[in-house]
């Protein structure tokens, strides 16, 4: 099935006492490029998490967040760097020497911070001041939670994905039949100017030396040589070969973003042929509605897989 390069999928669940949650969401890219966001304590995580992503994602620039929260029962030791809160106090002191006092710690709440005197609440900000010791973990009953929870989110991101592909793929089906249609009035128009020059030169003659002197054979040579010059049927014939490999790419699965774009290239070539081929007003009008649906294909096709 056909899916888009932007999505978001999200699940949470509760397992063995943590909370465990994994966000994905992806915009455009030429290439599948992954971004995680892991507590570093579980950085060991990050290929598997690599994996799996690339087991169901060819393509974009995917940004995958994965919270891991410790539950009641679960809980890690905390405990103050004793030496780092003296150290902090003795340096304070020690730049303070000129006032004849040393910092200590106000413990009482009503304690006013003055001169010498440093709130708890002042200490807390201060960075290393406490060490945590984490409480000891199975790896590999981690390393399937979380994959687990992730799968999940893949999933709900990958049906976003689809969803998306869907929409996507209706719309240039209905923008390449436009261009088949467009494609069978040129193939009607174009027999006929061979025709129309033929009467717009000897309507030319005619006007420039009467009834006399007009060279009936001539007139077919150079309409012959028109007509060759004209010619579009190799160019309708390859449109129409590369809308029917693309109407065919869309109903398929898997990576076909850069196919998609290699004939959607082709057929702009084609068309552009065309127009240089043919200068008559009304083909002229249609090659340019026929740009404009490939354009717009194009910039489609920039979103999907």
């Amino acid at each position: 099935m056909l899916k888009s390069m932007t999505g978001y999928g999200r699940a949470e669940e509760k397992k063995d006492g943590r909370d465990i949650l994994v966000e994905i969401k992806s915009v455009n890219s030429r290439y599948l490029e992954q971004n995680i966001r892991i507590n570093r304590n579980y950085s060991y995580l990050e290929e598997d998490l690599k994996s799996l992503v690339k087991s169901k994602a060819a393509r974009g620039k995917l940004e995958i967040v994965v919270s891991i929260t410790l539950l009641e029962g679960k809980k890690a030791d905390i405990h103050v760097n004793e030496e780092i809160v003296k150290g902090y106090l003795n340096a304070m002191s020690e730049y303070n020497q000129k006032q004849e006092y040393s910092y200590r710690l106000a413990m009482d709440k009503e304690d006013t911070l003055c001169a010498g005197h440093m709130h708890w609440a002042s200490l807390l900000q201060l960075p290393d001041i406490f060490r945590v010791e984490k409480a000891e973990y199975d790896e590999e009953e981690l390393r399937q939670d979380v994959l687990t929870v992730a799968e999940q989110a893949l999933n709900a991101f990958v049906a976003m994905r689809e969803t998306e592909g869907e929409k996507l793929a209706e719309d240039i089906q209905n923008r390449l039949q436009s261009i088949l249609e467009q494609i069978k009035i040129i193939e009607q128009e174009a027999p006929n100017l061979t025709e129309k020059y033929r009467e717009r030169l000897f309507a030319k003659l005619l006007e420039l030396l009467g009834n006399t002197g007009i060279d009936e054979q001539r007139i077919l040579t150079e309409a012959a040589i028109f007509s060759e010059k004209t010619a579009v049927d190799e160019e309708t014939v390859r449109l129409r070969s590369h809308l029917s490999q693309m109407n065919a790419l869309l109903k398929t699965s898997g990576s076909i973003g850069r196919k998609l774009d290699f004939i959607v290239q082709e057929m702009n070539r084609e068309v552009n042929t065309i127009g240089s081929k043919i200068q008559d007003v009304t083909i002229t009008a249609i090659v340019v509605d026929m740009k404009s649906e490939i354009e717009k294909i194009r910039e489609q096709i920039q979103n999907i897989e």
